[in-house]
């Protein structure tokens, strides 16, 4: 009787779904969930052999797959048909990929729900509106259509207002992910996909284990902060024990430790074994920005950073059209510089050695794009890189070239320095698909460039990814927080955390932090606890200020600037005097400053400094 009900609301579904004009391929399988290719109806006719051959790999994974197709016109013909699919009850579809020229949701009024851009909106509307595919993958928000962009090469760009009657949060129903190459004159974005797709079919035909990852860190992320980078690292490995274990490996790579890093990182990621690289650092569509000026204390280092520095600025000022004599005098009279620092900053050989060097700073498209990139994911935690509406954009060529990349992750606009940089990354390692890493990271930035599907192979990977879609058995939960596993107990918090009550959760999460020594779930636990600031998250935000995990700290200050109640004005002068040597914290709690009680901010200052005889030894 089960079964046959189950048939008949599929049928009904689909029924309703090709009466709106698409046309749908069913899924050839029965699974516990569902996932769905959309795809323009032009690439499907080009590309047909080759979507068929990768819907044919998901459904030997166990994982029934919809091909659906149109000419689409707008956005919401698309958002309609994937919430019907999540609705269906006998196969609810946990994903969707969107495959060649789809419609692209540019949103406003909704900058809060990013982590960082803050732009005017009387600014040109295809700068100032965020692209994201939340539009497709959360259905509780809601929009407002405000019109099709027309200019020629962004007729794709739909704009859309958050409704204020919308849910003000982001809590995904499915993920979701774009296969949509970059292109530049003359190449073809069909044969680009038929390229990927084919890739794709050979090496999901193949069992990957994570045993082999790459962290790199680039110049002026997080203030430079020595204790950030450490704090992570000790974090990574609580989430991916064996990679620390011999048979596993884990690389650490700083821009602090050559002139020119990029070529470090890339002959990593050219490596035969390596699995996942993940990249923190500053970017743009079309860089990942590794190295600065070389820090240095040496005198002849430094005089070469002045000069490069001089010849930049009067370069740019020739482009600029503004007076040269009068820019050299103001550097002369700023900096204390004679007539030679700016002899050669328009020769020939000079203007080629800065473009050289320059080059070499950062990655730029040419180094990634058919390079033999090896890294079956990678995880770009930069600004503009994943910026998929352009037609050129870095991240895209990771997956869309000639390399053996499946998965991208990225960011379509800027993205903010003080994020929870590993939320949750341990359970890639246990066969996590990468969708479903997303639904727990996302802001409307964040986006999946390539399959959605991937997971690293574990012999579990099957059920929990079936678990983390479909299971709301808080005894499932709670046996799995038992689990002496950080990533678990993470994952298993952040599921409590929506099928308890306030009441019911909040001692579980109180007793986590206090007790776990797992940077990762007492970091989960922090940050579930303050969705409630309730009296637990407050003894755990006082307590935070000594916790030995920097990002926790880090935090720490923004809820207490946040809060901005007087009761936290102590713990924030802490954060001041004792965290010093902690570069990002003391520059939150000195920007925080600005938003306290100056008069009592003032008496604490001096109580504080009178109690701590160190500190006062050390500033007499």
């Amino acid at each position: 009787m089960k079964r046959t009900k189950s048939i008949l609301g599929l049928f009904f579904v689909l029924a309703s779904l090709q009466a709106l004009g698409q046309e749908i391929i069913q899924p050839s399988i029965k699974s516990k969930t569902t996932f769905a290719i959309v795809v323009d109806q032009n690439t499907y006719e080009a590309a047909k052999e080759e979507i068929k051959a990768y819907k044919h790999v998901l459904e030997n994974d166990g994982l029934g797959t919809y091909i659906i197709y149109d000419n689409w016109t707008k956005p919401d013909q698309i958002r309609e048909i994937l919430r019907k699919l999540y609705k269906d009850k006998s196969a609810p579809l946990e994903g969707t990929v969107l495959v060649g020229k789809i419609p692209i949701p540019m949103l406003r009024d909704a900058q809060h729900l990013t982590s960082a851009f803050k732009m005017s909106q009387k600014i040109r509307w295809d700068k100032s509106s965020v692209p994201s595919d939340r539009f497709y993958d959360d259905f509780d928000l809601q929009f407002e259509y405000l019109k099709q962009d027309t200019t020629k090469g962004r007729e794709l760009y739909h704009y859309y207002s958050l409704k204020a009657e919308s849910p003000q949060f982001i809590g995904m129903d499915i993920y979701s992910a774009r296969i949509k190459p970059p292109i530049k004159e003359g190449e073809s974005m069909t044969q680009k996909i038929k390229d990927y797709l084919t890739k794709v079919v050979r090496l999901r035909a193949q069992r990957y284990v994570l045993d082999d990852m790459v962290v790199s860190t680039g110049h002026g992320y997080n203030s430079n902060s020595i204790n950030a980078v450490l704090g992570e690292a000790i974090a990574l490995k609580s989430q991916f024990p064996t990679l620390f274990k011999p048979g596993g490996s884990i690389k650490f790579l700083n821009y602090r430790s050559q002139e020119f890093i990029k070529f470090n990182l890339l002959s990593e990621l050219k490596r035969q074994t390596v699995d996942f690289a993940y990249m923190t650092g500053h970017g743009t569509p079309t860089l990942q920005l590794m190295n600065g000026y070389p820090e240095t204390s040496s005198p002849q280092p430094s005089m070469l950073n002045v000069a490069r520095y001089i010849r930049s600025k009067m370069r740019s000022a020739k482009e600029d059209g503004r007076d040269l004599d009068q820019v050299k005098e103001n550097f002369k009279k700023s900096l204390g510089l004679s007539d030679k620092w700016f002899e050669d900053a328009f020769d020939p050989k000079s203007i080629e050695q800065d473009s050289i060097y320059n080059l070499n700073m950062d990655i730029q498209i040419s180094d990634i794009k058919d390079a033999g990139i090896q890294a079956k994911l990678v995880y770009i935690n930069s600004c503009l890189t994943g910026s998929f509406h352009l037609e050129d954009y870095l991240a895209g060529y990771y997956p869309f070239s000639k390399n053996e990349n499946i998965t991208a992750v990225a960011n379509s606009v800027g993205v903010l320095q003080d994020l929870y940089p590993s939320e949750l990354m341990g359970l890639l390692g246990k066969g996590y698909r990468i969708g479903n890493w997303l639904k727990h990271i996302a802001y409307l930035e964040t986006h999946i460039l390539g399959d959605p599907t991937f997971y690293f192979h574990t012999d579990g990977a099957k059920a929990l990814n079936e678990a983390t879609v479909l299971n709301n058995n808080v005894a499932y939960w709670k046996k799995l927080l038992k689990e002496d596993d950080a990533s678990f107990q993470a994952l298993a918090l952040e599921k409590l955390s929506q099928l308890l009550s306030e009441k019911e959760v909040s001692p579980i999460l109180r007793s986590y932090y206090f007790n776990s020594h797992y940077e990762s779930v007492r970091m989960q636990a922090f940050q579930l606890l303050s969705h409630f600031e309730n009296k637990d998250y407050f003894e755990v935000l006082h307590a935070a200020k000594n916790d030995s995990y920097e990002y926790i700290r880090r935090r720490a200050v923004y809820d207490l600037t946040d809060l901005g109640a007087t009761d936290f004005i102590r713990d924030l002068i802490q954060f001041y005097i004792l965290d010093a040597h902690s570069e990002r914290v003391l520059y939150r709690a000195r920007w925080a400053l600005q938003f306290m009680d100056p008069v009592i901010a003032k008496q604490e200052i001096n109580l504080q400094i009178r109690e701590n005889k160190p500190y006062m030894a050390e500033k007499n």
